[in-house]
Formats: C-alpha cells, sequence, structure tokens
C-alpha cells in the first residue's frame, strides 16, 4: 500500500472509493488481491466533486479516506 504518492500528478490512479476507517484494511486487501497497487490518502473534502454532500466529511474529516488504484507498475 502507497500512501505518500501524490495523486495530483499521477494520471494513472483511479479514486475508486471513499470509506470510513473501519473498512480501509479490507478494502486494501480485496484491491491487491486481485492485482492492484492501493493507495489510500485522507479525505479532503474541498477537493471532492460538487456533486458529493460534504457534511460528514467537513464534521469528521479524521474517519474516512480514499481509496485510490493503479494496475501494478512492473519493473
Amino acid at each position: 500500500m502507497n500512501n505518500s504518492e501524490n495523486i495530483n500528478n499521477t494520471a494513472d490512479w483511479l479514486r475508486r472509493s471513499i470509506t470510513d476507517n473501519e473498512r480501509v484494511d479490507e478494502q486494501v486487501e480485496l484491491y491487491e488481491s486481485i492485482g492492484f497497487e492501493v493507495m489510500v490518502k485522507d479525505v479532503v473534502p474541498e477537493q471532492l466533486p460538487p456533486e458529493y454532500c460534504k457534511e460528514c466529511f467537513i464534521s469528521n474529516p479524521e474517519k474516512y479516506k480514499i481509496i485510490y488504484t493503479r494496475k501494478k507498475v512492473v519493473e
């Protein structure tokens, strides 16, 4: 799992879900088991699409994470 890469500079990462902390490990394990690299980032409410209701994320931002995936890079 990658938590340090700058997602804004990496076009090949896809946002897969926004989830609460209780489900992060489960989702990371799932995506890794089917061959994806996974990156978990904190939710920044101001960066969410306009169609998202941001109330929960603003009132309790530490409770949620964004999960990104990309195909594994073969070196």
